[in-house]
Formats: structure tokens, C-alpha cells, sequence
């Protein structure tokens, strides 16, 4: 029987999928209540003339009544489960219900290639019986004939400034000229005395960032720009985004980036302002709260304003002013995470999202610089796993999670887009692993429809542990930043590595073949149109 998909709390997946759920109709549990309503209401109470013909007629009126019941909730459940088999959802058998086997079994595997649109998909058939082999032929065939992404409809600078007025009421379209950083000036009226930060919605909820902002407030007033008997504060946003994936490195990358002198990051490592924040999602399984203003994400930048505050200062008068400074904010989420959609921009006719995370940062910043990090979508998976569940994690309960998923996301794909099921938040937060992270393709895509390529930095953890050097000198040269000298590139490349895995994760060892026989056969095809995509061999993935 078909069940309601769980919003589990081990995911960032966002809580305004569980609503959902709650709103799915629960036919199955209704029709089981239905036979005590029937005893309720249809019961026959009759006179009793004598004592034993009354008990026999009462008995005959309630085993008559519970047949009536009993027929009338199989007809429901009839009904119900004929109506589902019409969407392949309950008596048609998953393609990923096959029996464990053995790493001999599929070293004996065959194998089938389905020609579509000249690209080969090779997926191993044996583990399937009978008419199964037709079933999971059709979905190969309707996932390949889905991987020719359309482009998207971008929506209308009117429509962007409807959906958000407040952000583009503060943030000018013009940034102060001859300061790399994207910065402006705008006019402070509170008084010395004031804490401008006692409203701030992270500083509200994020307490261990308490004594930053305190350090903050205590140093504003000098930083302010003062003309006229007026004040006023310089207010910046990034310069550059590491935009994902999560478990592909951003976190040490993050941590070695911010070692160099011209490099400040937001006081939090990842605000999700864009993603979550500005929709109220203060965790994606804790609901809705107070959604964080344009102004309380700005706060996050005034360590790096107040190092450009203090280079325009000093900037003689003779000179043009200037400052090489950049900010950047690393919330893994914006790349991907558009789970919100459904909940303030209603449902589309194709049930695409009609509104993007990139459309309005592209609108607020149309040159910003934007770093991915990409990792084998494979192993991606499995340190998401990892890290984010909490209990009983074994490899086992991998492999079971990883057969559940697919076949909820393939099942989505019989009768919806990709775009779609890539942001359709019921199947991202009923999949028990967060397998759409890893359609790498359908996200940079749709990036690449608003920003132009050139603005991307796509890097591979791979060769960036491999190669920290290299890697962090592209970096570096993509964001133009000033040399370092031996030193600090030494402190920068022999900074310990960050974010790696657990000892008590790594006691699993790694996941089962089979789980990375069945994964690398669904991603193989997204990572052969990424690689098309970047022009790209190395994000097949295949070494």
C-alpha cells in the first residue's frame, strides 16, 4: 500500500514540504474508520418482544451492519488502489525492488544500451524478472528523453520587483565607483547610544555570535562617514558567492580563501539568506518564523565594510579612491535549494518554479562571481549521508534509502519534467537521501539561462585535494586577487583540511557495490550532458 512520504528531520531539506503531507488525503485511514461509523449510525435497535427473539434480531442487525461495512470499505479500497495503479504507483513493481546480490553476481551482469537523441545509457537488466524489464526499459527511456533541458522563461524585472520590493527599495541598481567590492554609502540617523543591531533576526537566533556583533556595535560609530553634521554608513553585499554543493568542499575552501588579506567573509559562514532566511525558514525542519529582512543580511558584511571604510579613509585626496577588498558568503544551499517556492509563489502549470534564487541575485547583483564545487555525485551522496543522519546508519540502511529514493524520483519523472522533479519539494523531502543534489546539470543550466559562463568558477573536490595549490592559484587569479608571499601561501595551502569525515563514519567503510553500481547508473547520464555542458571529461566521473 501506497503511503504518505515523510519530512524527515536529518536534511536540510526545507520544513515547507512537510505541509504537503499534512494536506494529502488520507483515504485508506478514512475508510478504516468507516465501518464504526457504520456500526454508529446503521444500527438497529428493535423492540424486544421477548427476551430471546430481541437478542437474535439485535445480534442479526449488527453482523449485518459490519458486513455492510466491510463491503463498503473493500469498494473504497478497490477504488483506491485501481486509481493509483493508473499513475504506476501501487501495483505496478519498482525497477529497484530486486534482491541483494553478490559483487559475482553483477560482474556477470549484462548489459543494454538504449540509443536516445545519440546519447548511450547502459543500465544492468538481469536483477529484473519478466514484464519488469519493460517497465524500467521505459523509465531509462523517459529519463533520457527528459535530459533535453528546455530554457527556462525568465521572468520580468517588474515582476522580481513585485515579489520583493523591500530589497530593491534598499539595495541601489548603482555601487560606488573605483571600490571592487559591490558597496554604497546610505544615510545612519540613530544616535551614538544605539545598538543598530539589537533587531538583527541572526543576532536574535544565533547566539554564539553574540560577541561579534557586541565588538561590532562598540566600533560603528568611527566607521561611520561623516559630512555636513550628516552620517553615514557604507553598506556592501558579496563581491563573489560559493554557491554548493554541500559535501563537495566548501567548507575548506571557505576556511583558506578567508586566510588571504584581501578576502572578508560574512560574520556567518552560511546565512542562507537568499534560500531560507528571507522566507522565515530559521531550520528546514522547525517551520515558519519572522522572515530576515534585506537589512539584517547586510549587517553580516559590516567586518569586511569597515576594512573598505577604513582603505577609503586613508585614501589621499590627490588620489583616486579606491580598495581591492572583496566580500564573500558561502551558504552551500544557493545553488540548489529552492524548496520555498510552492509556498509564496503558488503552483505553475508545468509545476516549474516561476521564480528562481539566481533571477534575484542576478537582478541585486548582475556581476557577481560565483565559485562551485563539485564532487562525484556518487560519493556526494553517501558523506551526505553520513553527516546528516543521525542514528543507526549502516551501510544496509544506505542501500535502502538510496532504492527508496529512486523510485520515488523516477516515478515523479513518468508523468513530470525533470526541472520539475529536480524542485518538486513533496519528492525532495519524501526521498530518504537527498538524491537531486546530484544533478549537477539542471542547476548549472539554469544558472548559466541568467548569469553568463565566464562568471563561474567550476572546480572538482577531486582535484582540488589533489592539487591544493593549483587549485587555490585559480581561485585566486578568478577573483583577481593581489600576490601573497611564500608565507602566506604557505599558511593558506598547509591549513588543515576542514569538514572532514567522522571516525565514527569512516568505521563504516564505504557503501555497498551494488548501492554504487545502481547510483552511478542514474547519475551517469546527467554527468555525460554536465560534461557536454562545461566541455568537460573529467565530470563523467568514470576514473
Amino acid at each position: 500500500m501506497h503511503s504518505a512520504p515523510k519530512c524527515t528531520d536529518n536534511k536540510s531539506a526545507s520544513f515547507a514540504c512537510k505541509k504537503d503531507f499534512q494536506k494529502a488525503p488520507r483515504l485508506f485511514y478514512e475508510a478504516e474508520r468507516q465501518p464504526m461509523n457504520l456500526l454508529a449510525t446503521l444500527e438497529v435497535k428493535a423492540e424486544r418482544r421477548f427476551k430471546w427473539s430481541g437478542y437474535i434480531f439485535a445480534w442479526r442487525a449488527k453482523l449485518g451492519t459490519l458486513f455492510l461495512g466491510v463491503i463498503i470499505l473493500c469498494l473504497v479500497m478497490a477504488s483506491y488502489i485501481l486509481t493509483r495503479d493508473q499513475q504506476r504507483l501501487l501495483l505496478t513493481p519498482s525497477p529497484f525492488q530486486y534482491s541483494t546480490s553478490t559483487n559475482n553476481d553483477f560482474a556477470e551482469m549484462d548489459s543494454i544500451e538504449i540509443e536516445d537523441d545519440g546519447d548511450d545509457f547502459s543500465s544492468p537488466i538481469n536483477w529484473l524478472e519478466g514484464s519488469n524489464y519493460l517497465k524500467t526499459e521505459l523509465i531509462i527511456k523517459t529519463r533520457n528523453s527528459k535530459l533535453q533541458l528546455m530554457p527556462r522563461r525568465l521572468p520580468e524585472w517588474d515582476d522580481l520587483v513585485k515579489q520583493e520590493a523591500h530589497i530593491f527599495s534598499v539595495v541601489p541598481t548603482n555601487f560606488l565607483q573605483n571600490v571592487k567590492n559591490h558597496c554604497w554609502h546610505t544615510r545612519y540617523t540613530e544616535p551614538a547610544s544605539t545598538d543598530p543591531y539589537k533587531n538583527n533576526a541572526y543576532f536574535l537566533h544565533t547566539k554564539h555570535f553574540h560577541s561579534t556583533f557586541d565588538n561590532l556595535r562598540k566600533v560603528i560609530w568611527k566607521h561611520l562617514q561623516h559630512h555636513g553634521g550628516e552620517h553615514y554608513r557604507l553598506r556592501c553585499l558579496p563581491y563573489f558567492y560559493i554557491i554548493g554543493q554541500p559535501k563537495c568542499g566548501t567548507t575548506d575552501l571557505y576556511n583558506r580563501l578567508k586566510l588571504h588579506p584581501e578576502v572578508s567573509f560574512s560574520i556567518v559562514k552560511e546565512p542562507h539568506w537568499w534560500t531560507r532566511k528571507r522566507f522565515g525558514i530559521i531550520q528546514p525542519w522547525n517551520g515558519f518564523h519572522g522572515r530576515y529582512l534585506i537589512e539584517d543580511y547586510l549587517d553580516l558584511f559590516d567586518m569586511g565594510a569597515h576594512q573598505i571604510q577604513s582603505q577609503i579613509a586613508n585614501s589621499s585626496v590627490e588620489h583616486q579612491i579606491s580598495s581591492n577588498m572583496v566580500i564573500g558568503e558561502a551558504s552551500a544551499s544557493t545553488m540548489w535549494d529552492n524548496n520555498a517556492w510552492q509556498n509564496f509563489y503558488g503552483r505553475t502549470a508545468n509545476s516549474e518554479p516561476p521564480y528562481l534564487i539566481q533571477d534575484f541575485l542576478h537582478a541585486v547583483l548582475p556581476a557577481a562571481k560565483l565559485i562551485v564545487m563539485l564532487r562525484d555525485p556518487v560519493e556526494r551522496l553517501y558523506s551526505d549521508y553520513l553527516y546528516f543522519i543521525s542514528a543507526n546508519k549502516s551501510v544496509e540502511d544506505f542501500h535502502e534509502k538510496v532504492k527508496d529514493s529512486l523510485q520515488l524520483f523516477n516515478g515523479c519523472l513518468m508523468h513530470s519534467s525533470l526541472r520539475s522533479c529536480v524542485y518538486n519539494c513533496t519528492v525532495n523531502s519524501a526521498m530518504p537521501v537527498r538524491l537531486q543534489i546530484g544533478l549537477y546539470v539542471v542547476f548549472v543550466w539554469d544558472w548559466y539561462s541568467v548569469y553568463n559562463p565566464n562568471q563561474f568558477l567550476i572546480l572538482r573536490l577531486e582535484e582540488h585535494a589533489a592539487d591544493l595549490k593549483n587549485s587555490m592559484s585559480r581561485v585566486f587569479r578568478f577573483l583577481n586577487l593581489g600576490n601573497l608571499t611564500e608565507k602566506q601561501e604557505a599558511d593558506i595551502i598547509n591549513n588543515p583540511a576542514s569538514n572532514t569525515r567522522r571516525p565514527k563514519d569512516k568505521s563504516l567503510g564505504p557503501m555497498l557495490q551494488e548501492t554504487r553500481r545502481i547510483l552511478k547508473d542514474f547519475y551517469r547520464p546527467f554527468n555525460e550532458k554536465l560534461a557536454l555542458l562545461l566541455n568537460n571529461d573529467s565530470f563523467l566521473w568514470e576514473k
